[in-house]
């Protein structure tokens, strides 16, 4: 697409929620991480203040003065982040980046919101799920960005309600997409017809937010119906005190369950893959789900994908037509639909036909990447002006 793009991440995984396989050592590789900084980027960040002059400095005091913050400790932290930003724009001008783009509103929107200031040096931000998530300072993160995308027509409601006059120029609805060549089938699906177990099959990060309880409940309540399914959750606890993991170990002994359920933990993208290629069914239970790139994943190795309707979740599912959505936190409607699927095999084909094609379709994810690349056209016009992809924390959160 003509713009060569580099990664920056605000720090390093924690070890508890790192992923495992080969991408996450090659990203890890590829990756500029700003803390804790080196000595030769503390350098580099004081000659990014001096270099930016008294108009600079003007302009990161007023920035700072204008963010969301309270207290000394709150101002504290502010500054850390401007140092921080002067570190990106230092790194800028070393690697030759005309544009940072920013896939969070979180601490990294705070830094490159700095990194301008200091540099004038041009971001612009991705939102992937609702603004509550991301901490205060929304006002400043977006006011000064070149431009917005968000991934759903609902978050794109909510930030125009939330931030009005606010919001940059240009704020549009880019749906996150997958590779559909690397979630391809190696064997056709094939539906369960009534001998052996039913294999349901979730990933998610191990948070309450996910429902996996509800999904635990629902897989019980179908076992009770006699049906013999087999319950794969894939994710590492998203707390390194691993509370919700325990919660669902807890739970599933109170349940009985230790036969049919299992927590696979973190795992790789060809285990998820694998995972997929086994399963009769692939089922969300999100309480909150802002898309849902793992049930896209899902639909395009074709496993008809129950899901809830929470977030954005039926703009990537049509109920009835390429999957099944039923409301959120309730294990009982979840367990009527996946045994829906399970009984009727002609269902579950049609399912699995019209998710692979609705991904192909609409949820590719080139489309997501040339609608980026369109954008920073007007800031990067060829290979040799690269542009930066900024990441936030949420690089260190598990991706499963």
């Amino acid at each position: 697409m003509g713009i060569r793009t580099d990664l920056v991440s605000t720090r390093r995984p924690s070890p508890q929620v790192r992923m495992p396989g080969a991408w996450a050592g090659q990203a890890a590789q590829r990756t500029a991480y700003l803390f804790p900084p080196r000595p030769a980027a503390l350098l580099g960040t004081m000659l990014s203040l001096a270099r930016s002059g008294p108009a600079g400095w003007k302009r990161l005091c007023r920035a700072i003065a204008s963010s969301q913050w309270s207290g000394l400790s709150g101002l504290a932290r502010h500054v850390g982040l401007a140092i921080l930003g002067a570190q990106l724009a230092h790194l800028a001008r070393r690697r030759g980046w005309r544009h940072v783009h920013v896939h969070s509103c979180a601490d990294s929107a705070n830094i490159a919101l700095y990194a301008h200031a200091i540099a004038c040096l041009p971001y612009s931000i991705t939102l992937h799920g609702p603004l509550c998530d991301y901490g205060p300072n929304q006002p400043m993160k977006w006011r000064f960005a070149a431009f917005a995308l968000v991934i759903t027509r609902k978050l794109l409601g909510e930030v125009q309600a939330a931030l009005g006059s606010s919001l940059p120029p240009s704020v549009d609805v880019v749906p996150m997409g997958v590779d559909v060549e690397s979630f391809k089938r190696r064997t056709p699906c094939r539906p369960w017809r009534g001998e052996g177990p039913c294999r349901v099959f979730t990933c998610g990060r191990l948070h309450s937010c996910k429902g996996h309880d509800v999904l635990i409940r629902a897989c019980a309540a179908l076992r009770q119906r006699g049906l013999p399914v087999e319950l794969h959750i894939a994710g590492a606890d998203d707390s390194t005190s691993g509370e919700y993991r325990r919660f669902l170990e807890q739970l599933v002994d109170a349940l009985g369950a230790k036969d049919y359920v299992r927590l696979l933990g973190p795992v790789s993208e060809a285990t998820v893959r694998d995972e997929l290629e086994a399963a009769h069914v692939f089922a969300l239970a999100s309480h909150h789900e802002p898309l849902g790139v793992v049930i896209m994943e899902a639909m395009a190795m074709q496993v008809p994908v129950v899901a809830t309707s929470a977030g954005g979740v039926r703009e990537l599912v049509e109920a009835g037509a390429d999957g099944m959505l039923v409301p959120p936190g309730s294990p009982d409607a979840l367990a009527d639909a996946i045994e829906a699927v399970l009984r009727d095999p002609s269902l579950a084909d049609r399912l699995s036909a019209a998710g692979r094609g609705k991904i192909e379709c609409s949820f590719h994810s080139r489309r997501s990447a040339e609608a980026l690349a369109s954008r920073l056209g007007v800031f990067v016009s060829t290979a040799a002006q690269p542009a930066a992809a900024a990441t936030a924390g949420a690089v260190s959160e598990p991706a499963r």
